[in-house]
């Protein structure tokens, strides 16, 4: 399989390469983002695009692809719904329709998050914009879309997000994560096994297109 992923420098994006590159079923992992992961491996391309709006010089990188893994995405923190609907609807719409012209048959795998709101009609910003796109993208003609909302996210093998209070509460959260895991199984996902659902959802499918925690548990351990 070709990969594309976009947003391989943030967390969950480097969770996705880190699986794809070890899987045995990627022949090569085409990485697109206004910067480069900085890792080199022989299945590896990176491609720096400054204007993710126009993709029209990447053809080339984005033919043939078997699957999308979108992991670009902003904490709606401190921003306006302006703000965060550029980066969150805006951008994810523009790539996702470049590439429906361009590869039409890939597989697209959008990282959403848990509780987004689906009727785009709720009180809460984020996850009305998110639930906005998700819906645009359902309406897109890919071989298959998935959805993917998980919760909590444990990172591992030295990921880090670039958030910083991202970091603190992943640091405070990791003496209990055994504990949460052993109460609440299936609810909480790391990095290590959201990139291998998302993987496993590329290269077999999944049952269903919307993807909760515990359907990627699922889809990881299969």
């Amino acid at each position: 399989m070709r990969i594309l992923i976009f947003g391989a420098t943030g967390m969950v994006g480097q969770g996705a390469l880190r699986e794809c590159l070890l899987d045995a079923s990627v022949s090569e992992v085409v990485t697109v983002g206004r910067a480069a992961t900085g890792q080199s491996h022989p299945k590896l391309k990176e491609r720096v695009a400054k204007d993710l709006f126009d993709l029209s010089a990447l053809d080339a990188d984005l033919r043939g692809a078997d699957a999308c893994l979108f992991c670009l995405g902003a904490s709606s923190a401190g921003m306006t719904e302006a703000a965060y609907t550029r980066i969150t609807y805006d951008l994810t719409l523009a790539v996702a329709e470049h590439l429906a012209r361009v590869e039409p048959g890939l597989t697209f795998i959008y990282v959403s998050g848990a509780g987004t709101d689906a009727s785009e009609r709720g009180r809460i910003m984020w996850a009305r914009v998110k639930g906005r796109t998700e819906n645009a993208l359902r309406r897109l003609p890919f071989r298959r879309v998935y959805l993917v909302r998980p919760g909590f996210i444990q990172p591992l093998h030295g990921i880090q997000s670039r958030t910083g209070w991202y970091r603190l509460l992943y640091a405070l959260f990791r003496p209990l994560a055994p504990l949460v895991r052993a109460v609440f199984p299936g609810a909480t996902l790391t990095t290590e096994s959201l990139g291998r659902a998302m993987l496993r959802a590329a290269r077999a499918g999944a049952p269903k297109e919307i993807l909760e925690a515990r359907d990627l548990n699922d889809l990881a351990n299969a």
